[in-house]
């Protein structure tokens, strides 16, 4: 795999020289594309924003935005742990994540006793994480990487990994859907007419634990929130029908995701900068346009009251 010497996504330029954005977008795509590692990061940046703003709908929906930090957090531990003992960090990333996602699905049915719990775990996490870090004579480039994604080392292999999981992620999703999405909206209800919603809980996180794996490779463990949370909470605010806020959670973390990756070809920033600010952006628009359509609706029916 080569790199031009201007590229960089946020690391070092080992040129002052950079590609010349020229505001036609056939054009700037040819160019974009006849490097493998864009190819690839497209790619796997396809595959896991629209991963991502399925199963981001139910972490949204199931209150476990707190869940899905911890669980990446617990990622980079065992990133960091496979590091030390000489391991692929993706094998590490991969059986800590799902091992904490079982952890927290049989640990406490009440939303405040799973809360306590996966803040003990979050913390928990991250001393071991600093601590194999610490203990690793080389370089930690590998589980540094999952902080803050790594794009550039994206190969064809984990094209297909990508998408053989995430394959697996949206069938058993698809299987489950009319189950979970019960569940999810009203548990008691849905336990009374005899969904099994312990066994729902377990393997949504298991799944979850999937999908962050997938996705730290291109914003890192930091800022899973980017394509995980933000954009099913922006669907949620436009639009309240279920199929819906999938459909625009997905198109909204594709936005975000080919937005951030075709800026960052033109600059020599961070993806994952370019990501959250997309994100972050569109929240703020979204929010403040609600905002005013509650305030000119309560003008109005004060106006409308007034005239009665």
């Amino acid at each position: 795999m080569t790199f031009p010497p201007f590229f960089s996504f946020g690391l070092p330029l080992a040129s002052s020289e950079g590609p010349n954005f020229s505001w036609n977008l056939l054009v700037d795509l040819q160019d974009m594309f006849q490097y493998d590692f864009m190819i690839h990061a497209f790619l796997v940046g396809t595959i896991i924003a629209v991963v991502a703003g399925v199963v981001g709908y139910f972490v949204v929906l199931r209150g476990l935005a707190f869940a899905s930090h911890t669980l990446a957090n617990i990622g980079f531990a065992g990133a960091a742990g496979a590091v030390l003992i000489g391991v692929s960090p993706v094998a590490g990333l991969l059986t800590f994540t799902l091992a904490g996602a079982l952890g927290i699905s049989l640990f406490g049915r009440r939303l405040s006793q799973r809360d306590v719990f996966v803040g003990i775990i979050l913390a928990l996490a991250l001393g071991l994480g600093f601590l194999f870090i610490s203990l690793y004579q080389g370089y930690s480039t590998d589980a540094y990487s999952v902080l803050f994604g790594e794009i550039l080392g994206i190969t064809a292999q984990d094209v297909v990994v990508a998408l053989i999981v995430g394959a697996i992620t949206l069938l058993a999703l698809a299987v489950f859907y009319r189950p979970l999405l019960f569940a999810s909206l009203d548990e008691e209800a849905a336990r009374a007419r005899g969904v099994p919603v312990r066994f729902l809980a377990i393997v949504f996180l298991l799944l979850l634990a999937l999908t962050i794996a997938e996705a730290v490779q291109i914003v890192g463990v930091l800022l899973i929130f980017a394509l995980l949370v933000t954009p099913a909470t922006i669907a949620e605010q436009l639009t309240s029908r279920p199929v819906a806020t999938l459909v625009l959670s997905v198109s909204l973390a594709l936005l975000f995701t080919w937005g951030g990756l075709f800026v960052a070809y033109y600059l020599p920033y961070p993806l994952g900068f370019f990501i959250t600010s997309l994100s972050f952006a569109t929240y703020l628009i979204v929010w403040l346009a609600k905002s005013q359509l509650r305030q000119l609706k309560r003008v109005q029916t004060t106006l409308e009251g007034e005239r009665v």
